[in-house]
């Protein structure tokens, strides 16, 4: 690590050009308002460089703002993404306790502005940048909150206004943030996207490690681009800067001597997210236990790597883009595990652990002891492998009344069609069997974990409004992974579609008791349903609600054909 801390200010800069950060000690972050405040007057000063404006507004009210750096004072997105110039996105502060990347993006947008050779080396890249993403979280200012971080002296609170985590919400979309995040994403199309954050976890020497986007799952040639070429260029050029980083660490076990594991990065996640769209996404962790000051030059030097790769190499990121959203698959994995099998290896640097008896209970407690570092191979498990693939169908047909998850695929730039006539098509859809629902709210939603699904095919009735969804586009990631129920983050799971798992009508057990016998006569498939249930249930069979429960569920005359019906069916 560097023996002393660089200062970046160049020569001569203005007073009102210095950062909250360097004009304090070093262990402060700036608040929402003066970093508004700073990027405005820098807009002011530098208009054909910086343009800076209010882009949406925040659940509780407060602006949001995005920034947009160009060489030549062209902002306007048609005529950039027209004349195919390559987009870097930087986004910060979606936790405003790390606040890291937020302090460092306004050193660097200013050193864009006020040095012309700096500038020049973007080239014909453009730099799209939101300050603070969750702004309420980011006004919501304490020192608290960060339980085992090292500074600021105070910062930001990670929930905002809906007490959400914006790091889970780019799928549901709970928050006004996600919606315009979605919306930007989907009509700026960057090629490369660094979202800032700090981790938690294991002690260990590195102040910078990185997630990125699953190279397996972006596939193709810039899935092999990504893990080949840039990945590797990332970490000599941090290394050569004066900051080791290293992936992820993500134990196996609970040291990171015994190995490591890529974090699968599902939708939920912005790198995850990013890789509906085909964008290599970066998620840069600062480690909570370094001193402020070097978690800072950490991210900021980060950023300055990764713009200057991008810039050096946007023709070819770009080209394999749009390769990959070109590519027509007939079979798309939905859902990713972990190779354990196939792991590779990773030079680590770490920190000897040592377990000693708690003070507080009848236990050993884990430590790490600085003053016995250590440096070896470890077991690197960067590999995943298809989980669950499903058969691509033509298209996708998705009801009207389903507003919600209609809204969300526009949003993301899905491209639909509306029926403009009723008529019967031959569809197949997915009876939902069961499906086990964690016990609690995970992010405001009863997420939905397992589920047993059951292909079936039926003539079913389009509406004239009804939206058919075609996979022949570049789009059709994002809709194959929130509209398949078994994908990771599916609209399913976040319980979009829960009122189909309610049955509607019920019965009186004096009246159906009767009921029951008949139908157990006329349904010879229900009498051997039935027969079943009592050899798997013994114990229920003195327990009228359960017997009539399982005929009432389980026979034909009193069917309710939306119920367990997911309601969006495949065209094939």
């Amino acid at each position: 690590m560097p023996t002393h801390l660089p200062t970046r200010l160049p020569t001569n800069l203005p007073a009102n050009f210095s950062t909250a950060y360097e004009k304090g000690n070093q262990n402060q972050t700036t608040t929402w308002l003066e970093c508004i405040a700073f990027y405005e007057e820098l807009a002011r000063s530098f208009p054909r460089v910086l343009r800076f404006e209010v882009a949406g507004m925040s659940d509780a009210g407060h602006p949001i703002h995005v920034g947009v750096v160009s060489v030549d004072g062209e902002f306007d997105r048609a005529r950039i993404k027209q004349a195919g110039r390559t987009v870097f996105f930087n986004n910060n502060g979606i936790h405003p306790g790390e606040p890291e990347g937020i302090d460092a993006c306004m050193a660097l947008v200013r050193d864009l502005c006020v040095d012309p050779a700096r500038l020049a080396a973007l080239g014909s890249t453009v730099l799209l940048f939101i300050p603070v993403y969750n702004v309420d979280g980011c006004l919501n200012r304490a020192s608290t909150s960060r339980v085992n971080q090292d500074g600021p002296e105070q910062f930001g609170f990670r929930g905002n206004a809906l007490h959400l985590d914006l790091n889970r919400d780019f799928i549901k979309c709970d928050s006004l943030n996600a919606r315009l995040f979605n919306q930007l994403l989907s009509s700026w199309e960057p090629d490369v996207m660094v979202d800032t954050h700090t981790s938690n976890g294991a002690d260990y020497p590195y102040a910078m490690t990185l997630i990125h986007t699953q190279a397996d799952k972006l596939g193709g040639a810039l899935g092999v681009f990504l893990k080949n070429t840039m990945l590797p260029h990332i970490f000599a050029e941090m290394a050569q800067r004066g900051w080791p980083t290293c992936p992820y660490v993500n134990p196996v076990n609970e040291c990171p001597d015994e190995g490591i594991a890529e974090f699968l990065e599902v939708p939920r996640f912005s790198t995850g997210y990013c890789a509906l769209h085909h964008v290599i996404g970066f998620m840069p962790e600062t480690h909570m236990l370094k001193p402020y000051a070097e978690r800072y030059e950490a991210m900021r030097t980060l950023l300055d790597v990764t713009l200057e790769f991008t810039a050096q190499r946007g023709d070819l990121i770009q080209s394999l883009r749009a390769e990959a959203k070109a590519m027509i698959r007939t079979h798309w994995p939905v859902s990713w595990k972990l190779d354990l099998a196939h792991p590779s290896r990773f030079l680590f640097n770490g920190y000897a652990p040592r377990r000693s008896p708690s003070l507080l209970g009848n236990y050993d407690r884990l430590s790490y002891d600085r003053s016995a570092p250590w440096q070896g191979q470890i077991a690197y498990y960067d590999n995943f492998i298809d989980d669950v693939v499903v058969r691509a169908p033509q298209a996708y047909v998705v009801p009207q009344a389903w507003r919600e998850v209609i809204e969300r695929l526009q949003w993301n730039g899905v491209e639909m069609t509306r029926t403009l006539q009723a008529r019967t098509v031959q569809a197949q859809y997915y009876h939902i069997a069961s499906v086990t629902t964690r016990p609690g709210p995970y992010e405001g939603h009863m997420f939905h974990d397992d589920m047993v699904l059951q292909t079936r095919s039926a003539p079913l009735q389009l509406q004239v409004g009804d939206y058919i969804v075609a996979l022949d586009q570049p789009n059709a990631r994002y809709a194959i992974e929130t509209l398949e129920p078994q994908a990771h983050d599916s609209f399913f799971r976040w319980g979009f579609f829960n009122s189909v798992l309610e049955r509607k009508e019920t019965f009186s057990n004096y009246v159906f008791e009767d009921l029951a016998l008949e139908l157990l006569n006329d349904e010879a498939e229900l009498r051997t349903l039935f027969a079943q249930w009592k050899r798997d249930h013994p114990d229920l069979l003195s327990d009228q609600d359960q017997v009539l429960r399982f005929i009432f569920d389980h026979c034909q005359r009193h069917v309710e054909p939306e119920w367990r019906r997911y309601p969006v069916w495949s065209i094939l």
